[in-house]
This record gives C-alpha cells, structure tokens and sequence, in this order.
C-alpha cells in the first residue's frame, strides 16, 4: 500500500486548498511536501479562476517543523560560507517559496488547527493572514540545538512581531499560546477549536469575492510603504490608486456603496 501524498490540494469554488498531510510524522516537513506546494504556488499564481489559498493540516499538529529524519537535516557544510550559501539557496528551496509566497499577488492564508513548531511558523511568516484555534502552542525549537530560525523565522518574526516578542520565542525559548499570539501580532485571529475550520472558510470566502486587482495591488504597496519612508509611501499609494481607479469596475463599485448607505438611513 503506498503512501499518500505529504501535501493534499483540492479546489473549492476558487480557493485552492492545500492540506499537509503526513499526520503519523506530525507533518514534519519533507521534501515532497515543499516540492508539491511549490507546484500548488504555481498552479495558484498562473490561474485565474484560483482567488485564495488556503494552507492548513490533518492530524494532531500543524507541523512538527522540519523532518529531522529526513536524511540531509543532519548534513551540514564545512565552513561557514557553505552554511549560509545552504540556507539560502538549498534546504528543499524553502527560501525561493517563502518568498514567491510572499510575491504572488493574490492572499494565501495559514490556518494552524493544532500545534505549530519551527518551520511551520516560517511558513506561515509568509502568509498574508494567520488564523490560529484556541488550543494551539507556537514554539521554535531552534535554540535548543544552539542555533537560531534560519529560514526566514528570525527576520519575519522581528519585522512583524517585533524585536520584543521574537526574543520571548527565539532567545527565551518559550511557547507561545493562540491568545499571545494574537497579542503579539502573529495571528490576525483566534476561534474555537469546536468552530475553527467553518470559520477560516468563512473568511476564505469572503477573500475570494473581494477584487482581485485591489488585493493584488494592496498586497504589493504595504509591503513596500513598510519599507520606504513616510512619503514615498504615500507616492506608493497614490501610484497604486491610478491604475485602480482607471478600473471601469471603480465607480460601479461606489455606486453601489452608496446606494448601500443610504438603504441603511
């Protein structure tokens, strides 16, 4: 009986979902699990009947982190340059996804349902929205073998966190649960575990039904207003709207607003 694949996809009306899926291993994170999201990115970039993604698991963890069984996790160069070249390039590419994850101009949600541990935060980094049950613990276990979060979780976490919560979870060492996760940024919100699947679709839904080129184009002038400073980050707002508001669907849409408004007086 052969195994089943380490990443499930499956579309549902325009929101790609992609299940890891090796619940016996926790889903630690293999190379066939990246190498099919990978293939699951794509699809989702290329497509434009595709509107969301949604990353979640099956099993009793979100992810247990990186395989460390896997066969080259022990595996290490000589010096120090080839250990930086390693993490930047090699490591299952996790590098070249997190950030054609981060590129792709449409939403990609994370939905953690159960523990969340290393790798699984740095992926989850690299989502545009974060949804944790109320159950869930977030821990990097990275210190604990003497080094730090390499691919991604220590620059992510302090660029959103901040430099406060990333020492609790990287030099502290500690867990983390759903309601300081909320509390340090990490997660946009946290929902009973009783309702917590029926919640994220709900919310999946409703990002598949938003406009497409504004989310787009507002996933790509936050990301650069963060970076810039104050004024030429209203220059990025301004360069995005004049594109937006050419759209023949812009004063359609504040028609209707309006309309909506005054329904409600």
């Amino acid at each position: 009986m052969s195994e089943e694949p380490h990443l499930l996809t499956r579309e549902d009306d325009g929101i790609i979902i992609c299940s890891l899926n090796r619940p016996d291993k926790l889903n630690a994170m293999s190379n066939e699990m990246f190498e099919l999201l990978e293939v699951a990115l794509h699809r989702f970039r290329d497509s434009e009947d595709l509107k969301v993604m949604l990353i979640n698991a099956n099993g009793r963890y979100f992810t247990a982190g990186a395989d460390l069984k896997g066969g080259d996790a022990l595996e290490r160069p000589e010096t120090a340059r080839g250990i930086r070249e390693m993490h930047r390039v090699r490591q299952r590419g996790v590098h070249r996804i997190h950030n054609e994850m981060e590129h792709i101009e449409k939403p990609i949600v994370a939905a953690h349902h159960a523990k969340c541990v290393g790798g699984g935060i740095e992926l989850s980094l690299c989502c545009d929205f974060r949804f944790a049950a109320a159950s869930v613990e977030y821990v990097f276990p990275e210190g604990l073998f003497g080094v730090v979060p390499a691919s991604s979780g220590l620059s992510r976490m302090a660029r959103l966190c901040g430099t406060h919560w990333s020492r609790w979870l990287i030099m502290g060492n500690e867990q983390a649960d759903a309601e300081m996760a909320f509390t340090m940024g990490l997660v946009h919100q946290v929902f009973p575990d009783e309702t917590f699947e029926e919640e994220v679709m709900a919310f999946c839904r409703h990002l598949a039904q938003q406009n497409g080129e504004q989310m787009g184009a507002a996933k790509v002038a936050i990301e650069m207003a963060h970076e810039v400073g104050r004024d030429t980050g209203r220059n990025v707002e301004r360069m995005g709207n004049s594109g937006l508001m050419l759209n023949p669907g812009y004063l359609e849409g504040v028609e209707e607003y309006i309309k909506g408004i005054g329904g409600k007086g």
